[in-house]
């Protein structure tokens, strides 16, 4: 049976903690990429997280079928967006995984380009960028999409790689009028300190709070939770 998510009136609520902070503004929002099993998608609501992510990518190590997805979604509560993750994928598949799951947000961490990010109206899309150097943000403003993704770069590695990159040059991405979701090796140790210095509209995480890929660790994800949703309350005061 799905799982009750009982709505109080007023604001929505994430794992028992409002998503809105005590001045009254919005607290950066916490994606939780790579869920694979029902446990790890209740857990990471439990701990507060806004979105899940769901690779739709048979290569990566974190990848989960479109069944194991339906039936995780199945179950979310539906304050928490479902955030399909695909890498170079046909149209057609894109749109049988939104169909098949209930998907409200896409992904887009390949070679896609703006034309193709834009097919998927009214859905929330994001666009994924591996940054190297200021030379990576040239390529941004092309993409109208809903918001950009900045990961970190490493050859060979579509995301979940744990390498970080210089967050001043989220703040410069800022400027091109995107909201910015700031991912690349974030853990519970650093996530504060990249919240306070980028000021990012999200943070990503897969691998930083993992006890292996594709397995996530409850007590992580708290901690995780916790210093990022601080820290921009303390930004925002």
């Amino acid at each position: 049976m799905p799982r009750p998510w009982p709505a109080p009136a007023g604001h929505f609520v994430v794992g028992g903690a409002s998503r809105f902070n005590d001045t009254g503004g919005m607290s950066v929002r916490v994606k939780i990429c790579g869920i694979t099993s029902l446990d790890d998608a209740l857990a990471a609501v439990d701990a507060g997280a806004d979105a899940l992510g769901f690779m739709f990518y048979e290569k990566s190590p974190r990848s989960v079928s479109l069944e194991t997805a339906r039936e995780i979604a199945r179950q979310l509560p539906p304050f928490v967006a479902k955030v399909g993750v695909f890498v170079d994928a046909a149209e057609e598949v894109v749109r049988k995984h939104v169909a098949g799951c209930g998907l409200d947000t896409l992904q887009f961490h390949g070679d896609e380009p703006p034309e193709f990010c834009g097919k998927f109206s009214p859905l929330k899309v994001y666009k994924a960028f591996r940054i190297q150097n200021p030379d990576s943000l040239r390529m941004l403003p092309a993409y109208r999409t809903d918001a950009w993704l900045l990961d970190g770069y490493v050859p060979d590695k579509l995301g979940g790689s744990g390498a970080t990159f210089n967050w001043g040059l989220a703040v410069e991405a800022k400027k091109l009028g995107r909201p910015i979701i700031l991912a690349g090796g974030l853990t519970p140790e650093n996530v504060a300190d990249a919240v306070r210095k980028a000021q990012p509209y999200a943070v990503d995480v897969s691998s930083g709070v993992e006890s292996s890929p594709g397995k996530k660790d409850p007590s992580k994800m708290w901690k995780f939770v916790a210093a990022a949703k601080a820290a921009a309350e303390q930004v925002e005061k």
